[in-house]
Protein backbone atom coordinates (compact mmCIF):
# COMPACT_ATOMS: atom_id res chain seq x y z
CA UNK A 1 0.00 0.00 0.00
CA UNK A 2 3.23 2.50 0.57
CA UNK A 3 4.48 1.83 -2.56
CA UNK A 4 1.50 2.45 -4.06
CA UNK A 5 0.47 5.67 -2.59
CA UNK A 6 4.27 7.24 -3.09
CA UNK A 7 3.89 5.81 -6.83
CA UNK A 8 0.46 7.74 -6.77
CA UNK A 9 2.61 10.95 -5.55
CA UNK A 10 4.80 11.12 -7.92
CA UNK A 11 2.70 10.33 -10.59
CA UNK A 12 0.41 13.43 -9.05
CA UNK A 13 3.54 15.72 -9.13
CA UNK A 14 4.87 14.85 -12.82
CA UNK A 15 1.12 15.76 -13.59
CA UNK A 16 1.43 19.32 -11.63
CA UNK A 17 4.77 19.81 -13.31
CA UNK A 18 3.59 19.52 -16.55
CA UNK A 19 0.79 21.92 -15.70
CA UNK A 20 3.21 24.21 -13.90
CA UNK A 21 5.40 24.38 -17.48
CA UNK A 22 2.20 24.30 -19.18
CA UNK A 23 0.95 27.44 -17.72
CA UNK A 24 4.55 29.50 -17.72
CA UNK A 25 4.55 28.35 -21.51
CA UNK A 26 1.50 29.73 -22.01
CA UNK A 27 2.09 32.95 -19.98
CA UNK A 28 5.38 32.89 -22.36
CA UNK A 29 3.23 33.31 -25.17
CA UNK A 30 0.78 35.89 -23.97
CA UNK A 31 3.14 38.07 -23.07
CA UNK A 32 4.15 40.87 -26.14
CA UNK A 33 7.31 41.10 -27.75
CA UNK A 34 8.95 44.19 -27.84
CA UNK A 35 8.23 46.15 -31.35
CA UNK A 36 10.80 47.83 -32.62
CA UNK A 37 8.43 49.64 -35.43
CA UNK A 38 6.41 50.98 -32.37
CA UNK A 39 9.42 51.78 -30.54
CA UNK A 40 11.34 53.50 -32.82
CA UNK A 41 8.23 55.50 -33.65
CA UNK A 42 8.12 56.78 -30.27
CA UNK A 43 11.14 57.53 -29.98
CA UNK A 44 10.85 60.14 -32.70
CA UNK A 45 7.75 61.38 -32.18
CA UNK A 46 8.74 62.23 -28.60
CA UNK A 47 11.87 63.91 -30.02
CA UNK A 48 9.29 66.05 -32.50
CA UNK A 49 7.16 66.96 -29.52
CA UNK A 50 10.09 68.02 -27.48
CA UNK A 51 10.78 70.57 -30.02
CA UNK A 52 13.72 68.42 -31.51
CA UNK A 53 13.77 67.81 -35.22
CA UNK A 54 15.51 64.31 -35.06
CA UNK A 55 16.66 64.59 -38.60
CA UNK A 56 18.96 68.00 -38.41
CA UNK A 57 22.30 67.42 -37.40
CA UNK A 58 21.75 67.69 -34.14
CA UNK A 59 25.25 68.72 -32.68
CA UNK A 60 27.63 71.64 -32.95
CA UNK A 61 31.04 72.24 -31.85
CA UNK A 62 32.72 69.44 -29.08
CA UNK A 63 35.85 70.80 -27.50
CA UNK A 64 36.95 73.31 -30.54
CA UNK A 65 36.16 71.08 -33.09
CA UNK A 66 33.62 70.15 -35.63
CA UNK A 67 31.48 67.10 -34.85
CA UNK A 68 29.70 66.29 -38.39
CA UNK A 69 28.87 64.02 -41.06
CA UNK A 70 27.14 61.00 -41.16
CA UNK A 71 27.40 58.56 -38.64
CA UNK A 72 29.50 55.08 -40.12
CA UNK A 73 30.99 51.91 -38.84
CA UNK A 74 34.15 52.67 -37.32
CA UNK A 75 35.78 49.37 -38.36
CA UNK A 76 34.29 48.67 -41.86
CA UNK A 77 33.95 52.34 -42.63
CA UNK A 78 30.44 52.08 -44.27
CA UNK A 79 27.88 54.88 -43.78
CA UNK A 80 24.75 54.02 -41.97
CA UNK A 81 21.47 54.87 -43.36
CA UNK A 82 17.76 55.14 -43.34
CA UNK A 83 16.37 54.83 -39.84
CA UNK A 84 19.63 54.13 -38.48
CA UNK A 85 21.21 57.78 -39.24
CA UNK A 86 18.56 58.89 -36.86
CA UNK A 87 18.83 56.61 -34.10
CA UNK A 88 22.44 57.55 -34.01
CA UNK A 89 22.35 60.93 -34.30
CA UNK A 90 19.74 61.56 -31.51
CA UNK A 91 21.87 59.74 -29.31
CA UNK A 92 24.82 61.65 -30.20
CA UNK A 93 22.91 64.05 -29.23
CA UNK A 94 21.27 62.99 -26.12
CA UNK A 95 24.67 61.72 -24.80
CA UNK A 96 27.15 64.62 -25.73
CA UNK A 97 29.26 62.62 -28.38
CA UNK A 98 31.63 64.21 -30.12
CA UNK A 99 32.42 61.69 -33.22
CA UNK A 100 30.17 59.71 -35.85
CA UNK A 101 31.89 56.94 -35.47
CA UNK A 102 30.39 53.66 -34.21
CA UNK A 103 31.51 49.97 -33.20
CA UNK A 104 30.42 46.65 -31.84
CA UNK A 105 31.76 45.38 -28.50
CA UNK A 106 33.37 42.74 -30.38
CA UNK A 107 34.81 45.06 -33.17
CA UNK A 108 36.13 47.37 -30.38
CA UNK A 109 38.59 44.63 -29.02
CA UNK A 110 39.07 43.37 -32.59
CA UNK A 111 40.48 47.31 -32.97
CA UNK A 112 43.23 46.42 -30.26
CA UNK A 113 40.78 48.72 -27.66
CA UNK A 114 37.56 48.35 -25.74
CA UNK A 115 34.48 49.79 -24.45
CA UNK A 116 35.09 51.29 -20.90
CA UNK A 117 32.91 49.24 -18.18
CA UNK A 118 29.62 50.61 -17.14
CA UNK A 119 29.14 52.17 -20.56
CA UNK A 120 25.53 52.00 -22.08
CA UNK A 121 25.11 50.95 -25.72
CA UNK A 122 22.92 52.66 -28.48
CA UNK A 123 20.35 50.15 -30.20
CA UNK A 124 20.47 50.21 -33.95
CA UNK A 125 18.11 47.72 -36.31
CA UNK A 126 18.38 46.06 -39.80
CA UNK A 127 15.89 44.45 -42.15
CA UNK A 128 15.80 40.80 -43.08
CA UNK A 129 13.17 38.75 -44.36
CA UNK A 130 12.06 35.20 -44.50
CA UNK A 131 9.19 33.34 -46.77
CA UNK A 132 6.88 31.14 -44.09
CA UNK A 133 7.27 27.56 -44.36
CA UNK A 134 3.60 27.20 -45.65
CA UNK A 135 4.35 29.33 -48.51
CA UNK A 136 7.57 27.68 -50.08
CA UNK A 137 8.68 28.49 -53.46
CA UNK A 138 7.39 25.75 -55.04
CA UNK A 139 4.25 25.72 -53.82
CA UNK A 140 3.27 29.16 -54.47
CA UNK A 141 4.65 28.69 -57.77
CA UNK A 142 2.39 25.91 -58.51
CA UNK A 143 -0.27 27.75 -56.83
CA UNK A 144 0.24 30.86 -59.02
CA UNK A 145 3.02 31.17 -60.72
CA UNK A 146 4.55 33.41 -58.60
CA UNK A 147 7.48 33.40 -56.11
CA UNK A 148 7.14 33.06 -52.45
CA UNK A 149 5.82 36.11 -50.31
CA UNK A 150 8.54 37.03 -48.28
CA UNK A 151 8.22 38.62 -44.87
CA UNK A 152 10.09 41.66 -43.88
CA UNK A 153 11.29 41.99 -39.74
CA UNK A 154 13.80 43.98 -37.58
CA UNK A 155 16.23 42.93 -36.03
CA UNK A 156 18.47 44.61 -33.19
CA UNK A 157 21.84 45.61 -32.93
CA UNK A 158 24.11 47.26 -29.96
CA UNK A 159 26.80 50.02 -30.91
CA UNK A 160 28.90 52.06 -28.56
CA UNK A 161 30.72 55.49 -30.08
CA UNK A 162 34.18 56.20 -30.12
CA UNK A 163 33.78 58.40 -27.54
CA UNK A 164 32.30 55.03 -24.84
CA UNK A 165 35.81 53.28 -25.88
CA UNK A 166 39.35 53.44 -24.89
CA UNK A 167 42.70 52.71 -26.45
CA UNK A 168 41.26 53.03 -30.22
CA UNK A 169 43.56 53.40 -33.36
CA UNK A 170 43.78 57.82 -33.04
CA UNK A 171 41.60 57.94 -36.24
CA UNK A 172 38.52 56.81 -34.46
CA UNK A 173 39.13 59.20 -31.51
CA UNK A 174 39.50 62.15 -33.61
CA UNK A 175 37.07 64.91 -34.45
CA UNK A 176 36.05 65.83 -37.83
CA UNK A 177 37.20 68.86 -39.53
CA UNK A 178 36.11 72.52 -39.03
CA UNK A 179 33.28 74.21 -41.15
CA UNK A 180 34.95 76.20 -43.97
CA UNK A 181 33.62 80.04 -43.04
CA UNK A 182 32.82 80.78 -46.53
CA UNK A 183 29.53 81.33 -47.89
CA UNK A 184 29.82 79.82 -50.70
CA UNK A 185 30.85 76.16 -50.52
CA UNK A 186 32.64 74.60 -53.95
CA UNK A 187 32.07 71.21 -52.86
CA UNK A 188 28.13 72.10 -52.36
CA UNK A 189 28.25 73.94 -55.52
CA UNK A 190 30.30 71.31 -57.22
CA UNK A 191 27.55 68.14 -56.85
CA UNK A 192 24.64 70.53 -57.32
CA UNK A 193 25.85 71.17 -60.55
CA UNK A 194 27.03 67.49 -61.26
CA UNK A 195 23.16 66.63 -61.32
CA UNK A 196 22.18 68.77 -64.24
CA UNK A 197 18.78 69.62 -62.57
CA UNK A 198 17.40 72.82 -63.61
CA UNK A 199 17.84 75.17 -60.92
CA UNK A 200 16.06 78.76 -61.11
CA UNK A 201 17.43 81.27 -58.82
CA UNK A 202 14.89 84.04 -58.33
CA UNK A 203 11.81 84.77 -56.19
CA UNK A 204 11.30 84.31 -52.86
CA UNK A 205 10.34 81.23 -52.52
CA UNK A 206 11.69 77.89 -53.14
CA UNK A 207 9.55 74.81 -54.83
CA UNK A 208 10.14 71.47 -57.02
CA UNK A 209 7.70 71.59 -60.29
CA UNK A 210 7.74 67.91 -61.20
CA UNK A 211 5.36 68.50 -64.47
CA UNK A 212 8.33 70.44 -65.68
CA UNK A 213 10.93 69.63 -63.94
CA UNK A 214 12.89 72.42 -62.42
CA UNK A 215 13.60 73.59 -59.11
CA UNK A 216 13.25 77.39 -58.11
CA UNK A 217 15.01 79.01 -55.00
CA UNK A 218 15.42 82.53 -53.96
CA UNK A 219 19.08 83.74 -54.37
CA UNK A 220 21.31 83.14 -51.53
CA UNK A 221 21.92 86.84 -50.50
CA UNK A 222 18.32 86.52 -49.61
CA UNK A 223 19.28 84.12 -47.00
CA UNK A 224 19.71 85.59 -43.30
CA UNK A 225 22.32 82.94 -43.40
CA UNK A 226 24.08 81.80 -46.24
CA UNK A 227 24.71 78.47 -45.60
CA UNK A 228 20.77 77.88 -45.50
CA UNK A 229 21.14 78.07 -49.44
CA UNK A 230 22.69 74.82 -49.28
CA UNK A 231 20.01 72.93 -47.06
CA UNK A 232 17.44 74.65 -49.36
CA UNK A 233 18.60 73.06 -52.56
CA UNK A 234 19.20 69.86 -51.19
CA UNK A 235 15.47 69.79 -50.00
CA UNK A 236 14.14 70.41 -53.36
CA UNK A 237 16.92 68.20 -54.82
CA UNK A 238 15.25 65.45 -52.53
CA UNK A 239 11.63 65.86 -54.30
CA UNK A 240 14.19 65.84 -57.91
CA UNK A 241 15.05 62.45 -57.12
CA UNK A 242 11.37 61.87 -56.89
CA UNK A 243 10.23 62.18 -60.57
CA UNK A 244 9.28 59.07 -62.70
CA UNK A 245 12.67 59.24 -64.54
CA UNK A 246 14.37 58.38 -61.74
CA UNK A 247 13.24 57.11 -58.26
CA UNK A 248 9.52 57.52 -59.25
CA UNK A 249 7.88 58.37 -56.12
CA UNK A 250 4.55 59.74 -55.91
CA UNK A 251 4.60 63.71 -56.56
CA UNK A 252 0.91 64.36 -57.35
CA UNK A 253 0.43 64.99 -54.19
CA UNK A 254 -1.91 68.14 -52.42
CA UNK A 255 -0.59 70.41 -49.79
CA UNK A 256 -2.17 69.30 -46.67
CA UNK A 257 -2.94 65.38 -47.09
CA UNK A 258 -0.85 62.59 -45.47
CA UNK A 259 0.90 61.31 -48.82
CA UNK A 260 1.93 65.27 -49.31
CA UNK A 261 3.59 64.98 -45.58
CA UNK A 262 5.39 61.95 -46.05
CA UNK A 263 7.05 62.94 -49.35
CA UNK A 264 8.09 66.63 -47.05
CA UNK A 265 9.92 64.14 -44.37
CA UNK A 266 11.60 62.04 -47.26
CA UNK A 267 12.57 65.78 -48.60
CA UNK A 268 13.74 67.01 -45.22
CA UNK A 269 15.80 64.19 -44.00
CA UNK A 270 17.45 63.83 -48.12
CA UNK A 271 18.62 67.32 -47.50
CA UNK A 272 19.45 66.44 -43.35
CA UNK A 273 21.73 63.30 -45.02
CA UNK A 274 23.31 65.77 -47.93
CA UNK A 275 24.11 68.11 -45.65
CA UNK A 276 25.94 65.51 -43.00
CA UNK A 277 27.72 64.02 -45.98
CA UNK A 278 29.16 67.11 -47.14
CA UNK A 279 29.96 68.35 -43.66
CA UNK A 280 27.48 71.21 -43.90
CA UNK A 281 25.64 72.78 -40.31
CA UNK A 282 22.49 74.39 -41.43
CA UNK A 283 21.41 76.60 -38.28
CA UNK A 284 17.24 76.17 -39.73
CA UNK A 285 15.10 73.92 -37.62
CA UNK A 286 12.27 73.10 -40.38
CA UNK A 287 9.13 72.56 -38.35
CA UNK A 288 6.16 73.95 -40.78
CA UNK A 289 5.03 70.77 -40.98
CA UNK A 290 5.48 69.37 -37.60
CA UNK A 291 1.93 68.75 -36.84
CA UNK A 292 1.36 66.72 -40.12
CA UNK A 293 4.06 64.94 -39.34
CA UNK A 294 3.15 63.56 -35.92
CA UNK A 295 -0.16 62.49 -37.51
CA UNK A 296 1.52 60.18 -39.68
CA UNK A 297 3.79 58.80 -37.45
CA UNK A 298 1.19 58.35 -34.79
CA UNK A 299 -1.37 56.39 -37.74
CA UNK A 300 2.12 54.47 -39.16
CA UNK A 301 4.40 53.04 -36.62
CA UNK A 302 6.72 52.38 -40.47
CA UNK A 303 6.28 55.64 -41.39
CA UNK A 304 9.31 56.92 -40.44
CA UNK A 305 11.43 53.37 -41.28
CA UNK A 306 9.75 54.16 -45.07
CA UNK A 307 10.14 57.70 -45.15
CA UNK A 308 14.08 57.53 -44.13
CA UNK A 309 15.29 54.39 -46.27
CA UNK A 310 13.84 56.69 -48.95
CA UNK A 311 15.36 59.63 -47.81
CA UNK A 312 18.82 57.78 -47.92
CA UNK A 313 17.73 56.21 -51.59
CA UNK A 314 17.27 59.97 -52.20
CA UNK A 315 20.21 61.61 -51.00
CA UNK A 316 22.85 58.47 -52.40
CA UNK A 317 21.02 59.04 -56.00
CA UNK A 318 22.54 62.70 -55.24
CA UNK A 319 25.63 61.96 -54.20
CA UNK A 320 26.10 59.04 -57.14
CA UNK A 321 26.58 62.18 -59.32
CA UNK A 322 29.98 63.36 -57.61
CA UNK A 323 31.02 60.25 -58.33
CA UNK A 324 30.52 60.46 -62.18
CA UNK A 325 32.22 63.80 -61.91
CA UNK A 326 34.89 62.68 -60.05
CA UNK A 327 35.43 59.49 -62.59
CA UNK A 328 35.08 61.74 -65.89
Amino acid sequence: MAHQEADLQKSCDRTDSKKRKKARGSARAAKPSRDLYQEITDKIVAGLEAGTVPWVQPWGKVDGAQACGLPQNGATGRAYSGINILLLWGAAFERGFGTGSWLTFRQAQELGGSVRKGERGTGIVYADRFTPKDQGAGEAKRAGGEDAREVWFLKRHTVFNADQCESLPDELAGRGAALPEREQIPHAEALIAATGADFRIGGDRAFYVPSQDFIQVPPQPAFREQINYYRTCFHELGHWTGHASRLDRNLTTSFGTKDYAREELVAEMASAFLCASLGIVPTVRHTDYLGSWLKVLKEDKRAILKAASAASKAADYVRAFEAQEAAA
